[in-house]
């Protein structure tokens, strides 16, 4: 069992980490939900999982209610909150209770938000059934639901009580969806540590192939990247916990022209963006053109999107630069982009021309 400690204070909490803990989750959470009844919300795609959870807070003398919401990012709508908070609160949901948030990224940021809201704010816990939200979405507290104008739009920080990461339910998980999780994995390497990335390259192939070691080492090191950031900027002010935003400028707008529908995966928008990141960094000799192709090479390596065109995206570069002035970091109309020295070397550039980057995309192959 490896257990990360994300220090935020009064807030602070533990990320425990351990094949299995699925199945005494109920041991975990007793001490923190007592003997109060627990609503678990879920989608259909985790109701194998969502049994083996009941089942350990049964042995733990806990009571649940399963919520189940339909799967994928369209959830991420004033709907389907109202839908959720609605039920939660016929459930008499009161502020000292929690609700577990069984699931993926889309799982995790609907109830993290519900319950920023709900009664002004009650306990969440979060146990992520995918490696994209076990190693990202479900630390730091970032929640939130998708708008019109973009992804996450609407939505608060709200850190969870408790994350509980079981990695032998990524057995279950579609490779496609393991893949997309992965490149978050990557990311941490490319931000600030060249070694990790190098790491990546050499086990990458493994790790998304089975590799039961691969998977909790790089879990365990991804936790321990964000926790350390997230303790340090929580609230994204000093600039800090905005390198954890690599690829995502580009990866968002690349979501947006894809309807924010499974046609484009988060995780795979993220790979293609990271590739554009360096693309651009290189083409305005920022880092070597051969930082930017190891980076392409490793998202091919995986069978990860490195282009606008192997993530079927064929849309102008005017069409994708207006998605990203809905980009909810924008301030005084100035939209700041991750980019890179090096692998290992991003930094946040609030000086960056639109119309640049317009020029940058419209040479990209379609």
């Amino acid at each position: 069992m490896t257990t990360i400690r994300v220090a935020l204070g009064a807030r602070s909490y533990d990320v425990v980490i351990e094949a299995g803990l699925l199945g005494r989750a109920g041991e975990h959470l007793a001490p923190l939900v007592g003997k109060r009844c627990v609503p678990i919300v879920a989608d259909a795609n985790v109701a194998v999982h969502l049994e083996t959870l009941r089942e350990s807070l049964d042995a733990a003398g806990i009571a649940s209610k399963p919520i189940v919401i339909p799967a994928g990012e369209r959830s991420k709508s004033w709907a389907t909150l109202e839908t959720l908070t609605d039920r939660l609160l016929e459930l008499g949901v009161e502020r000292g209770d929690h609700v577990v948030a069984l699931g993926g990224g889309v799982i995790g940021d609907l109830v993290g938000f519900a319950t920023a809201i709900l009664k002004r704010g009650c306990g969440f816990v979060q146990i992520p059934t995918t490696l994209l939200a076990q190693v990202d979405s479900s630390v730091g507290g970032k929640t939130g639901i998708n708008a019109r104008a973009g992804k996450n739009l609407i939505g608060a920080f709200h850190q969870p009580r408790a994350v509980l990461i079981d990695p032998s339910v990524l057995d279950t998980l579609p490779l496609r969806q393991l893949r997309a999780g992965y490149a978050e994995v990557v990311k941490y390497g490319l931000i600030d540590d060249a070694d990790f990335f190098a790491w990546c390259e050499a086990n990458g192939v493994a790790l998304l192939a089975g590799d039961g070691a691969a998977r909790e080492y790089a879990i365990a090191h991804a936790v321990a990247a964000k926790a350390r950031i997230v303790g340090e900027d929580e609230f994204e002010t000093t600039g800090k916990r905005a390198l954890l935003n690599l690829g995502h400028t580009f990866g968002h707008a690349l979501e947006a022209e894809a309807g924010f529908s499974d046609r484009l995966l988060h995780g795979e928008a993220v790979a293609a963006g990271c590739a554009l990141a360096f693309g651009y960094s290189a083409a305005h000799g920022l880092c070597t053109a051969e930082d930017a192709v190891r980076v392409s090479a490793h998202w091919q390596k995986v069978g990860l999107p490195d282009s606008l065109s192997a993530a079927g995206i064929d849309a102008p570069a005017e069409r994708l630069v207006d998605h990203m002035r809905h980009d909810k970091k924008a301030s005084g109309g100035q939209i700041p982009f991750l980019l890179a020295r090096g692998i290992g070397q991003t930094y946040l550039d609030k000086q960056v021309s639109l119309d640049d980057v317009a020029a940058f995309l419209a040479l990209q192959p379609r």
